[in-house]
């Protein structure tokens, strides 16, 4: 590789760190996974396993409710689709918010926002007044997993960032899981299960205090901002922390002594300034209004920029199919699983045995994430995207024409699989697709504009079923997931990049 200065003096041994001085992103992209990478992505995991739990627990209060206070569904799907609105406003405003104040704040207080609003929701009187209660709950999730991902994604290591982010996403199944269980453990207990169920759902609430001390920000958000003494102390931990399989040396010295590390820090030094052009002449990266640029520009004015950079001509193309995939994969998601208890109990289970096939079929999502965490990083994003969204779309199929308890069970288990490892790869994508400074911007528009579709889903359900039965419920959903797998062929493979190319 040419010396990037021909007329100075090499040193003997020169390491990635003295490549890149000037660039803690490059020095931070060329470390092998370290202890505080792990700590990092559990600690954001088990937000993300909250988030899951909060969303999951509720399929199995609207069919309590069903029972116990004798709401129809029509009413009951209000309840779901005010979370999800919640949600939609959540992602949007809270990619903004991210971009202008870090990752790590936005995330803290997310958590604080649901887990609080959850634990409220326990002592709702009226359906109104959980539904009311369930929209202030999705402004806190909806905020909290774009900003999630993207944390994770900027601070994960190149060659296995995708694997990074599904593994992030895996967390999701387990929070899916204890919903599952709360629900056929607790829910069934009495006429006030769903409110015991609805009281643990207030524990990310003390879980915020935990990632606001203990999780880093974003190093590429600070050095954004200017903040570039923090930066450096943020990769100097990382740095300092032990390589995982590393023989106990540090993950600077692992990375020091191989040279291909320091190749990939210098080649992301000559990638560093991403080259996306604005409506306004500018830089993406500018046009975010960081730096010493925000200093001269209203927030109002900065909002504008970014939200117009999403659409600039390097990036409109992929914001498009992006936010096609977001609605589609959204849309039969949700459609399918926060009505599938009811769905089993409509189809002449008892509420205990819809529980307990719900949990069974909820299983099937954990070996779907440990399949697409292997094949993101070997077949590549998109063709993962794409082939798990024609797998759900078959799997979707299966369970319109499935009759009986075992070809249900089955077909579910399938539809796990497959719609839970599109997820993974959907957010493994998703953050790569724009530069450090509109990254938790467009981030948090495609979840906004998918959770349009959250709220569309749980209101077509009920009047789908009346008309054709649970057969055109998940054909029509067969049908959307194959819309999603052709917006994911548009869109491009950035596997094995640098963030800032």
């Amino acid at each position: 590789m040419p010396d990037p200065q021909p007329h100075a003096p090499r040193p003997e041994a020169p390491t990635a760190a003295a490549a890149s001085a000037a660039d803690p992103t490059a020095r931070l992209d060329a470390l092998p996974v370290t202890r505080r990478h792990v700590r990092l992505l559990v600690g954001s995991g088990v937000g993300w396993t909250f988030d899951a739990m909060d969303v999951g627990l509720i399929s199995f209060v609207i069919a309590q409710l069903g029972v116990v206070w004798g709401t129809p569904a029509s009413q009951l799907s209000w309840i779901a689709s005010a979370g999800f609105l919640g949600m939609a406003i959540g992602a949007a405003l809270g990619g903004l918010l991210a971009d202008r104040i870090g990752r790590r704040q936005v995330f803290a207080l997310t958590l604080l926002v649901y887990g609080v609003a959850t634990g409220a929701s326990a002592l709702a009187w009226s359906v109104a007044a959980l539904m009311a209660l369930r929209f202030v709950v999705g402004l806190g999730l909806g905020a909290e997993l774009p900003v999630a991902s993207t944390l994770v994604s900027e601070f994960a290591p190149p060659r296995i960032r995708g694997r990074a982010v599904v593994v992030l996403e895996s967390f999701w199944a387990v929070g899916w899981i204890l919903a599952a269980v709360i629900g056929y453990l607790v829910v069934p207990v009495g006429d006030d299960g769903w409110r015991w169920a609805l009281a643990l759902g207030a524990l990310p609430a003390v879980y915020a205090v935990v990632v606001r001390r203990g999780l880093p920000e974003s190093v590429r958000f600070l050095v954004g901002h200017g903040r570039h003494a923090e930066a450096d102390a943020v990769v100097r931990a990382f740095e300092e922390s032990p390589a995982v399989g590393g023989d106990g040396r540090t993950g600077a010295q692992v990375r020091d002594a191989d040279p291909a590390a320091r190749e990939a820090a210098a080649r992301a030094v000559a990638q560093a300034t991403p080259q996306v052009a604005s409506p306004g002449g500018q830089r993406a990266g500018e046009a975010g209004g960081q730096g010493t640029g925000e200093a001269g520009t209203g927030r109002a004015a900065q909002t504008r920029l970014r939200l117009a950079a999403l659409w600039a001509p390097d990036l409109r193309r992929r914001t498009a199919a992006l936010w096609v995939v977001w609605f589609a994969v959204n849309f039969s998601y949700y459609g399918a699983f926060i009505w599938l208890p009811s769905l089993l109990a409509a189809d002449g289970n008892s509420l205990v045995r819809s529980f307990e096939y719900t949990l069974i079929i909820t299983l099937g999502q954990l070996p779907g994430y440990a399949a697409a965490a292997v094949l993101v990083e070997r077949w590549g994003r998109r063709p993962t995207l794409a082939a798990f969204l024609a797998g759900s779309a078959v799997a979707a199929g299966l369970f319109a024409a499935a009759d009986g308890t075992g070809p249900v069970i089955a077909a579910g288990l399938l539809l796990s699989f497959f719609n839970l490892g599109a997820w993974g790869a959907l957010y493994a994508v998703t953050p790569e697709l724009y530069p450090t400074t509109v990254r938790t911007t467009g981030a948090g528009w495609a979840a906004g504009v998918g959770r349009t579709a959250s709220i569309l889903a749980p209101l077509a359900v009920p009047p789908l079923r009346e008309v054709g039965g649970t057969g055109l419920l998940f054909t029509v959903f067969a049908a959307v997931f194959v819309v999603a797998a052709a917006g994911a062929l548009a869109l491009p493979e950035r596997a094995g990049e640098s963030l800032d190319a």
